[in-house]
């Protein structure tokens, strides 16, 4: 039976660990030195090389040649290649993260190496542990015997508790970059003897988006389409090929999107994005290359020149180059927020294109103004009566409201920031997904049932009508705060979040405020009726 690329590929020596280099030089000399710690945390995104190179340290401590470690040729290197060595004790943290499993281990820490001279435990994923569990590993971490050792592998590193962390030596694995990614599968395919176009072996390696054992096993999957396809001859894979196994688009297409967005013809792009549903095209991966176009057309921007695109083909850095000067950049980057935000909506159903076809439209024609009566997907217009006129010079301006009846008195309400509301409300749909991406759908769907929204000076308030379940969920103190930052990002100053009932948003004036208003307009004489005569009292709108 044939073994998978990616395995058979499996770096064995630290000179084969591609893109790491900043690891294994550190290892090797700490293996010269014989300074190797005791415990190590390999963190990064998966198919990095973490595994493996745990699987190389292990090999490299018990090697018996002192040249060179490891060999792969003693009895230690080959067992473990093997996958026989009874001192190598691999562990996945994903289905054993109790703290019996870990009391377990470290019971056998104390026995002796059966056959080498270090007992090597990789924990993979180990952000998995429960908090027990970790308690339960913290000492056999920080003491344990001289001749074991500990690689604990993560793709969460920030899940890790201090305690844990401060225990062992870390790494960082990066992604790798496209060019190192290339270059390796290159060289697979020319040890397998089969032939493959080097535009292939980019997208092959854009797709897999610094993933070494994703795009070895994409390869792997190549090399059979490609030999089905020249009816089992010699393996010839080509663009074509690569790009109808992803969904993808020829690049030529993604620029003509791009273009369509440039030149504002709207029609262009919907016709192009019907095309592409017809043939079957995944729009998730044309969306992530129009998104990475667009990233082109912006480093272009920026640095003014194609030097950053070094994995792209020179035609295509020439489009990107005309594109740049077509379109404003900050309308590049607002195609990029917006189409990225698509991407996340786009789901199966009866029209799957229609985020895309939208996110086209609102780059071109802008986003619709709601109308006065609005719906609850969009911010809420704010009504005529609540933009403060400005009084006449001389008149009195109320503290407070009419006193209806008797005992009752009302909150004044601060002057509105109309320019903030206005700005806000342009950005409104980027608002939504920054709050989407960073606190969850739930949030996002109770902000987007809101009846009306007030900005003033330091506050903003939103009314959610008679939702009371949409404001409780706005008002949970983690979520409020969340919120309360995203909208200081947007609005470019620390502002206060408050939740209210009804249909209408107001700012309610501080105590000092109200001071400041009456001494400048002297006072009201409905306000000092009410405050002689009914007993009513003047209050900056808290409880």
């Amino acid at each position: 039976m044939a073994q998978a690329l990616y395995r058979k590929w499996r770096s064995q020596t630290f000179e084969e660990v591609v893109g790491q280099e900043h690891v294994t030089t550190t290892l090797l000399n700490a293996l010269r030195e014989g300074r190797v710690a005791h415990a190590y945390l390999f963190a990064g995104p998966r198919g990095t090389g973490k595994t493996s190179t745990a699987r190389i340290l292990a090999k490299a401590l018990n090697c018996t040649d002192k040249e060179r470690q490891p060999c792969n040729r003693c009895s230690h290197c080959v067992a473990i290649n093997e996958g026989r060595m009874l001192d190598l004790i691999e562990i996945d943290a994903a289905s054993n993260n109790s703290v019996d499993d870990v009391r377990e281990l470290r019971d056998k820490v104390g026995f002796q190496p059966s056959e080498s001279r270090y007992k090597v435990y990789i924990i993979d994923e180990v952000h998995m542990l429960s908090a027990s569990a970790f308690n339960a590993l913290l000492k056999t971490l920080e003491e344990p015997p001289p001749y074991a050792r500990f690689v604990l592998a993560t793709t969460e590193p920030h899940r890790i508790p201090a305690t844990v962390l401060s225990r062992c030596q870390r790494f960082d694995f990066r992604r790798i970059p496209i060019s190192e990614i290339a270059a390796h599968l290159t060289k697979i395919a020319a040890e397998e003897g089969f032939a493959v176009q080097e535009a292939a072996v980019f997208a092959i390696a854009r797709s897999a988006q610094g993933c070494m054992r994703d795009a070895v096993s994409l390869l792997d999957q190549m090399t059979s389409y490609g030999a089905s396809a020249t009816n089992g001859d010699s393996p010839a894979i080509s663009l074509e090929q690569v790009q109808q196994v992803l969904g993808s688009v020829a690049s030529a297409t993604v620029a003509d999107f791009v273009n369509a967005i440039a030149d504002k013809d709207v029609s262009a792009g919907l016709q192009l994005i019907h095309d592409l549903l017809l043939l079957g095209a995944n729009l998730n991966e044309f969306l992530a290359q129009v998104v990475e176009h667009l990233r082109g057309v912006m480093l272009v921007q920026m640095v003014g020149s194609g030097e950053l695109l070094e994995d792209r083909d020179p035609d295509t850095i020439q489009t990107m180059k005309v594109q740049a000067k077509k379109i404003a950049n900050p309308d590049t980057l607002r195609a990029i927020k917006r189409l990225s935000a698509a991407a996340a909506d786009l789901k199966g159903g009866f029209q799957p294109q229609l985020p895309v076809e939208l996110a086209l439209v609102e780059l071109i024609q802008g986003v619709p103004q709601p109308a006065p009566a609005t719906s609850q997907a969009q911010l809420p217009q704010q009504p005529e009566t609540s933009s403060p006129a400005a009084p006449a010079k001389g008149a009195p301006t109320p503290v407070s409201k009419v006193i209806k009846d008797h005992g009752v008195e009302q909150s004044p309400e601060a002057p509105l920031d109309a320019e903030a509301m206005e700005e806000l409300r342009g950005r409104w749909a980027e608002f939504l997904g920054t709050v989407r991406e960073r606190c969850g759908m739930k949030e996002q769907a109770s902000l987007r049932s809101i009846r009306d929204l007030a900005i003033g000076t330091d506050s903003v308030a939103i009314a959610f009508g008679k939702n009371q379940f949409a404001q409780n969920v706005i008002s949970e103190a983690r979520t409020k705060d969340a919120i309360t930052g995203i909208l200081a990002e947007f609005l470019g100053r620390q502002i206060t979040l408050i939740c209210q009932s009804g249909e209408k948003a107001s700012i309610p004036l501080t105590r000092g405020q109200a001071v400041e208003e009456s001494h400048a307009n002297g006072p009201d004489p409905l306000v000092e009726y009410a405050v002689s005569e009914l007993g009513a009292k003047v209050t900056d709108g808290q409880p």
